[in-house]
């Protein structure tokens, strides 16, 4: 897996989260879109969601708020959450 950069596009932080997904949960690549939805396609459940939010925390650096992640349903909602978390310093 790539590492995460805060320079990174939106395509290149939705090509990362799909190399995590398959790192962590051994999901098919070729099954995961932008429009996927975690726990129905991806067959996400929350403890996976938890291990993903800890993943995120741990490479950025940054905390997601629990709140904001409850939001989060399809993959691009992750792809959303984590442009906004690392380009947070950039556009402060």
């Amino acid at each position: 897996m790539t590492t995460l950069a805060p320079t990174m596009n939106k395509d290149e932080i939705t090509l990362w989260i799909i190399d995590m997904l398959h790192e962590m949960f051994e999901i098919d690549k070729a099954a995961i879109t932008p429009q996927s939805n975690l726990y129905t396609d991806l067959d996400i459940d929350s403890i996976d969601a938890v291990d993903i939010v800890v993943k995120l925390n741990q490479i950025t650096g940054k905390r997601i708020q629990p709140d904001v992640f409850r939001t989060v349903r399809t993959v691009q909602d992750v792809v959303d959450v984590l442009d906004t978390l690392i380009g947070a310093d950039e556009k402060a």
